[in-house]
């Protein structure tokens, strides 16, 4: 029986490793999408997007299966409930991905804006936050995901300069102002998943040390 349940927490970590991989790759495509002005390609973000959803629906189904059939104590407890935030995580992220591939085909057809500084960046740490979260999940490493939590505040501060950039560029020119607001939608989208990358450090840290950090907690926990 404890092998079977092995192989089943085994399983459920896979494929929130599969749910992770697609959500990253989903951001990936929906700004590429953005940066060609390609409406074919954001499309496709709509359609990763439901297999994200999916994604969830079986890890839930498969969570809701161990809690009832096996009545975990502690540590498994404690992976299966994050789990469950976990996915539901990445399905945000999913979502956030269809919001910049939306804002692509606004775009589509329209002048580019003028290479903006701090987009390059906002994209790289935020997908590099989300990555570096399940790496830090694999390996119930709870000091990487404390590290992890305080690079926030870089996502943090490329998405106050990009808004920043793009409110001085409408000011100066009107003209920028549709495209630039369009922007500032995107902006906030990889900011936002930063913030999710940051939920699933913390519900690492939950998952190794039994200690709840969200909102500056530090407790323990039964």
């Amino acid at each position: 029986m404890q092998r079977q349940f092995d192989d089943q927490i085994a399983q459920l970590q896979n494929e929130l490793l599969l749910m992770s991989g697609r959500a990253e790759g989903t951001v990936r495509k929906a700004v590429e999408a953005l940066m060609r002005r390609d409406p074919a390609l954001a499309d496709e973000v709509l359609a990763d997007d439901r297999a994200i959803d999916r994604m969830e629906i079986d890890i839930e189904e498969h969570c809701v299966r161990l809690l009832a059939l096996q009545q975990p104590l502690a540590r498994d407890l404690r992976l299966i409930t994050s789990a469950l935030k976990i996915s539901n995580d990445l399905e945000r992220v999913g979502d956030h991905a269809v919001n910049i591939a939306e804002c692509a085909r606004r775009l589509t057809g329209q002048p580019p804006v003028r290479p903006l500084a701090d987009l390059p960046g906002l994209v790289e740490k935020s997908i590099a936050m989300l990555r570096d979260a399940l790496d830090a999940f694999v390996r119930r490493d709870a000091d990487a995901a404390r590290r992890l939590v305080r690079r926030d505040d870089e996502v943090d501060g490329l998405h106050r300069r990009l808004f920043a950039e793009l409110m001085a560029r409408m000011i100066a020119d009107p003209q920028q102002v549709d495209r630039s607001m369009t922007l500032v939608l995107v902006g906030r989208n990889l900011e936002r998943i930063g913030d999710l990358a940051t939920n699933i450090a913390e519900e690492v840290v939950f998952i190794a040390e039994a200690r709840i950090i969200k909102h500056h907690a530090d407790e323990s926990v039964a």
